[in-house]
């Protein structure tokens, strides 16, 4: 019988590997393409041994049994994928892989889903989840979209367990023929919405449509399972309130059936206390910082509770958590003396987030913010919360580089990273533009920061590049 062969057009995408690797390791035949320059999946790939073919050509389809295709790179105007309807081929996009891949029956498989969704956190939940399962020896299947988890061999995984864990994207399938929202092709047993705030202006209109969309995913959850949510959240709370399964809420608020009583942040590390229903269970660590992750690992433990584990099962796993590429990831120290993290934050509110948890985590450092506007629709939209997005943390330096523009979007001379910084300015002195990302190693080295500073490079984009320029001690 004929080993089953997937094509993935954009395998690189941080979405794509993870199925790509599920694939290969399912025993599927995995072939995929992509640009040639630098990803944060390129090592995931590599150890999955898939070796991605450069650059998109209708000739790469060598009769597969099924292409999934990105959205980006062209969609499904791609030269790979009009190849392969050309041989009617099946041809699905990305988003409705995850759910496809989740149902289970092209692998023989019946898992039980869980997604977990939000506009904030969602990547590093649903890491946080795989870990605490698969540390458990329930040996998940996951689709993370990052490029590295320290806990995890790699960011896609077929498991043998009973368990699917999917990361579930707020956005549009496929820009031009396919506006289905992505999470929207998943039917899960239990979800986790970690927070709703106004994002992707190129595609919602208001934070009305946005809660719609999450709304109808809630609806989508069976019966069977459970909606956990951060009870604290506002546009949450208006879904809540008329949803007709089964919640369980998590927060800070003693409303929550799960609460945060404390949360000390001390290094690298974040202790934190959760009382239900008047029990207290005890004190919680994760190896990373932030008082966004300790709500972000109160929803996993609200999860795996109602899944069966024990509290001090559930503690194991989330200790052998280490974080997630590009979330607030240490990438090393300078020969200068500086130290730099790196972090994928484009949102105003995850920003402040993450300024926040470094001045906690280092109280008496300088930090230097280096932030790489993403998309010329979020930056313009959001114009005015990012300009009070670094105001209210003493010692910040921002560096403000160009806006990294989506490939979907037509350029706006409306709005620039020029202008964004200069209206930083006007409530904080210490802001720089500085276009290219050239000119801020250059800015980096001839700064010499030493080890009374933290930097921190920020975005959606390409920023992370840098550091291979740098030179680290």
């Amino acid at each position: 019988m004929k080993k089953q062969h997937i094509h993935f057009v954009g395998i690189k995408g941080v979405g794509m590997t993870p199925l790509a690797i599920i694939a290969k390791e399912a025993g599927f035949e995995v072939t995929g393409s992509d640009l040639e320059k630098e990803f944060i999946t390129d090592a995931a790939l590599k150890k999955a041994g898939i070796k991605p073919l450069i650059g998109f050509s209708g000739e790469h389809i060598s009769n597969p049994d099924l292409v999934i295709t990105t959205g980006a790179h062209g969609g499904f105007d791609n030269a790979e994928v009009i190849s392969a309807k050309a041989q009617k081929i099946p041809v699905i996009t990305q988003g409705e892989a995850v759910g496809y891949f989740m149902k289970g029956n092209i692998f023989g498989k019946k898992w039980k889903g869980i997604s977990v969704t939000g506009t904030h956190g969602k990547t590093t939940t649903t890491a946080m989840l795989a870990t605490v399962l698969n540390e458990n020896k329930l040996d998940p299947s996951y689709v993370i979209g990052t490029g590295n988890i320290g806990s995890l061999p790699l960011p896609g995984h077929f498991g043998r367990g009973n368990y699917f864990v999917a990361e579930a994207d707020e956005y549009i399938s496929e820009p031009k023929y396919d506006k289905t929202i992505k999470f929207l092709w998943q039917n899960p047993e239990f979800a986790i919405f970690t927070n709703i705030e106004y994002d992707h202006p190129d595609i919602y209109n208001s934070i009305d449509e946005i809660r719609d969309a999450f709304s109808q995913f809630a609806s989508q959850i069976s019966p069977n399972g459970a909606l956990i949510v951060c009870g604290d959240d506002r546009e949450i709370k208006k879904i809540i309130s008329t949803y007709d399964k089964k919640v369980i809420s998590y927060g800070f608020n003693p409303d929550n059936d799960y609460v945060l009583t404390k949360v000390n942040i001390s290094g690298n590390q974040t202790f934190f206390w959760v009382e239900t229903k008047g029990m207290m269970l005890g004190e919680f660590v994760i190896r990373v910082p932030g008082e966004h992750n300790a709500l972000n690992a109160l929803s996993v433990i609200a999860l795996c509770l109602e899944l069966g584990l024990s509290i001090e099962n559930i503690k194991k796993g989330l200790l052998a958590f280490k974080g997630s590429k590009r979330r607030l990831e240490f990438i090393g120290d300078l020969l200068s003396g500086a130290k730099v993290y790196d972090d994928y934050a484009h949102h105003p509110t995850e920003i402040r987030k993450t300024l926040t948890t470094l001045r906690r985590q280092y109280p008496n450092k300088k930090i230097v913010c280096i932030f790489q506007p993403h998309t010329y629709s979020r930056t313009k939209l959001l114009f005015e919360e990012f300009k009070k997005a670094f105001d209210n943390i003493d010692e910040v330096f921002v560096v403000i580089t160009e806006i990294f523009a989506s490939a979907r979007e037509l350029p706006d001379n409306s709005v620039s990273g020029e202008k964004l910084a200069q209206a930083i300015l006007v409530n904080k002195n210490d802001v720089h533009f500085i276009s290219d990302l050239d000119s801020v190693v250059k800015y980096i080295n001839d700064n010499r920061f030493r080890s009374d500073t933290i930097i921190v490079t920020m975005g959606a984009g390409d920023i992370y590049t840098i550091h291979s320029k740098l030179e680290f001690a």
